[in-house]
């Protein structure tokens, strides 16, 4: 499945979303790297290991289905437009992104 994932932080409503074309195992590899203590973003990873796991929560935003037109390889720009989207959604809800 591809679409978008948010890691969010449920003590002060910071987040970090992702959009991918492999939603189970690119967010896999997010908990790995919060929990190996080396994920890129480090005011996240400060976070999580000064908070602790079980205040965050990892869970797909939405899926992106696939084009009925089986030629279409590329979901980029589709994957990037639904980032978009999610980010103003979050912003209206007050969320706070974390910085890289």
């Amino acid at each position: 499945d591809m679409g978008i994932f948010i890691v969010r932080n449920d003590i002060n409503n910071k987040c970090h979303i992702q959009e991918t074309p492999d939603l189970r195992g690119v967010m896999n590899g997010a908990q790995v790297r919060l929990q190996g203590g080396f994920h890129p973003y480090r005011e996240l990873q400060k976070e999580w290991k000064e908070l602790g796991s079980q205040h965050f929560v990892i869970e797909i935003l939405e899926k992106l289905e696939y084009d009925k037109d089986e030629s279409k390889t590329d979901y980029t720009e589709d994957l990037e437009l639904l980032r978009m989207i999610w980010e103003e959604k979050l912003r209206n809800e007050k969320m706070e992104f974390y910085k890289k």
